[in-house]
């Protein structure tokens, strides 16, 4: 065996080669292959919105109490009498009870009133009277002293002063309470936030003015209904004033989200604004400090901005 070898030298080595070369394929075939990259997700389950992003909106501030619309009396046919004398103007603070304003029926009515307390002082007198003297007369009819004729006629103006009387008491009473509305006084205490019909004018649908109680303030920020999603109750929210009308930071947090989506009402100070847009009212409790800060500020354009 040892002299073959010796005698054929090439043979021992290409057995060689052909063993390596066999070693190496049956490793390369143990060796794992490369992990193959995740699939990546399909663009439909993505969500376009970062979901840590805040949400921003346009607001306003508004009474948390009583908003009060208040109209003129109505005068027949006419409609609404017009306005003699307006006693506040927007952002007065006024005290329940206070007059707020008068009108062109106020004259006329006062002198109905006085006009009524004369005529029934008069019928009250010519009642005494003729009572007194029919008193009379029934003495002297049943002593047969006069004509029961005379007595009859008596009682019958009798009756007739006493119907006279209660007309026109009924009458007084009638222009009393026309007297009441002649007048508009607050209702409520609170703070004049706008005024619809001036001195001179007559009240129209809108009436005259609107009063807000103005103890508590609110906000209210219309949310874009694409935003909507990401708004919840009890969500800390900072409000901003759009035009400086106060300092720093106001703290709020959302207690209502309207159930209908409508068109857009505070519009932005860039004209190029979308005036159509659909939002969602979402309704705001501001902090006790921060509610007192703003308390003489209802209608102040704002910007919310809701924490993620």
């Amino acid at each position: 065996m040892a002299e073959w070898l010796r005698r054929h030298p090439w043979r021992v080595a290409g057995a060689g080669a052909l063993l390596v070369l066999v070693l190496v394929g049956l490793r390369g075939q143990q060796r794992p292959g490369p992990v193959p990259a995740p699939a990546a997700a399909p663009a439909s389950s993505v969500n376009p919105v970062d979901a840590g992003e805040a949400v921003s909106a346009l607001g306003r501030l508004e009474p948390a109490g009583d908003v009060r619309r208040l109209a003129g009396p109505m005068s027949g046919a006419a409609g609404s009498p017009r306005i003699t004398a307006l006693l506040v103007q927007e952002g007065d603070r006024v005290q329940r009870g206070q007059l707020l304003a008068s009108f062109d029926t106020r004259p006329a009515l006062l002198a109905d009133q006085r006009l009524l307390q004369t005529r029934i002082a008069s019928l009250q007198q010519q009642l005494s009277l003729l009572e007194r003297d029919t008193q009379r007369y029934r003495r002297l009819a049943q002593g047969g002293a006069t004509a029961s004729g005379d007595l009859d006629n008596r009682e019958i103006k009798l009756l007739d002063l006493r119907g006279q009387l209660n007309q026109a008491r009924a009458q007084l009473a009638r222009v009393s309470t026309d007297l009441v509305l002649s007048e508009l006084r607050a209702p409520i205490a609170g703070t004049v936030l706008r005024i619809h019909a001036r001195a001179g004018e007559r009240p129209d649908d809108e009436g005259i003015l609107e009063l807000g109680a103005t103890d508590r303030m609110e906000a209210v920020a219309e949310v874009y209904e694409s935003d909507i999603s990401r708004v919840r109750i009890g969500q800390v929210v900072s409000l901003t004033s759009e035009n400086g009308g106060f300092a720093g930071q106001l703290r709020a947090r959302v207690v209502r989200i309207a159930p209908q989506v409508r068109q857009r009402q505070v519009l932005a100070t860039d004209p190029t604004g979308d005036a159509d847009a659909r939002i969602v009212e979402v309704r705001l409790a501001l902090d006790p400090a921060d509610a007192e800060r703003v308390r003489d500020l209802a209608g102040l354009k704002l910007i919310a901005r809701f924490s993620p």
